[in-house]
């Protein structure tokens, strides 16, 4: 089994990283482990500076050896927001503390009539640290197309969850049970990319 630290501290993520990648064992990011950057115009710098900066730093202050890092930039694109929040969808709104005011807020800022659509991004990044793995930071990607509930729906998932649903559902993923957003999620698409190029670099 692979042990890898997971550059969040994010439990949602977390329990996704870990439903869809049960071969891999994840450490969490600590929490006395300094915030990493996230400054990039796509979601693909984001990811490659956060994998990068953790990998950095566990090397020099992790508690635990690691077969790699894996850090996760991920989003909602609205198209009548003109591709909003996007890289931006974890910093959207923090005046509201939840996720419920936030994604109402978003639903309101939707001009009367526009077009709902919309599709969630998830880029991985993974940089080997040693042993058995080699080679370089690489990314992978996942996409799911949708578009956006008139009101939050559901308890399930997190994030912006509530308010999106895939194309052919009716509901949103908050609303469909875990397994399925797990079949077709824009993570589930990005984590089994990840495993086909994770068994092309174990050596």
């Amino acid at each position: 089994m692979l042990k890898v630290l997971l550059a969040s501290r994010n439990a949602g993520k977390l329990r996704e990283f870990s439903a869809l990648l049960p071969e891999v064992q994840f450490v969490l990011w600590p929490t006395h482990a300094p915030e990493l950057p996230e400054t990039g115009a796509f979601f693909q710098d984001n990811a490659l500076q956060k994998v990068e900066g953790a990998r950095a730093w566990w090397l020099e202050h992790g508690t635990e050896p690691v077969d790699g890092v894996l850090a996760d930039d991920s989003g909602l694109c609205v198209d009548a927001l003109w591709g909003g929040p996007g890289v931006l969808s974890a910093r959207f709104a923090p005046d509201l503390a939840n996720y419920t005011d936030r994604n109402r807020r978003l639903l309101a800022m939707l001009p009367e009539g526009a077009s709902r659509s919309a599709r969630f991004v998830c880029i991985l990044a993974f940089a080997p640290t040693a042993g058995r793995m080699q080679g370089q930071p690489f990314t992978v990607s996942g996409t799911v197309e949708g578009t956006l509930a008139l009101d939050h729906r559901g308890d399930g998932g997190f994030g912006y969850d509530p308010i999106f649903i895939p194309d052919g559902y009716a509901q949103t993923f908050g609303e469909l049970p875990a397994g399925t957003k797990h079949s077709l999620s824009h993570r589930a698409r990005a984590c089994a990319a990840l495993r086909e190029r994770l068994a092309a670099v174990i050596r």
